[in-house]
């Protein structure tokens, strides 16, 4: 940046961080995540300082961005604590003869283990987990079957056991 463009970046940032730092903070109801999302604006903003035309409202479009991608995280998240949380509560209750699903998912093969833990347990899309993984998506479709067959074949096995 030149010694201008760097003078009414500092001038943009004295202006506009707090306000969009404190709106932040209302939608994701936590200082450190608001502050993380504003600063991210401003990194993302200064990559394309040049090219933007109007700077407060490309910060405020990706601020609104990155708050929808960390609801969305925080969901995720919220979702794989229930589970957890509903198979504990199963597997404290005394049905310690049937294997928990986390045992038989961590017996699964790291390919097959990692799609089933992004698209069962993070809610993750298919097109995401191949995105994750380097895969293509038709890979990570036949993974998740094939886990699900693999366990569907351990959960079978058990039960004849018990039986």
């Amino acid at each position: 940046m030149r010694q201008h463009e760097e003078r009414a970046a500092a001038e943009l940032f004295e202006a506009v961080y707090p306000r969009l730092a404190g709106w932040c903070r209302r939608l994701v109801d936590d200082d450190g995540t608001a502050h993380e999302v504003a600063a991210e604006a401003f990194t993302r903003l200064w990559a394309r300082w040049t090219r933007v035309e109007e700077p407060t409202g490309f910060l405020y479009v990706t601020a609104a961005n990155l708050v929808r991608d960390h609801w969305r995280r925080t969901e995720r998240e919220r979702r794989a604590l229930r589970r957890v949380s509903v198979e504990q509560s199963l597997h404290s209750r005394g049905e310690a003869d049937d294997p928990s699903v986390r045992i038989l998912v961590q017996s699964l093969p790291e390919r097959l283990r990692n799609p089933v833990l992004l698209y069962y347990y993070a809610d993750l899309p298919v097109r995401e987990v191949a995105a994750l993984l380097g895969r293509r998506e038709g890979t990570v479709k036949a993974d998740l079957h094939a886990a699900r067959e693999l366990l569907r074949a351990r959960l079978e096995g058990h039960h004849d056991r018990i039986s």
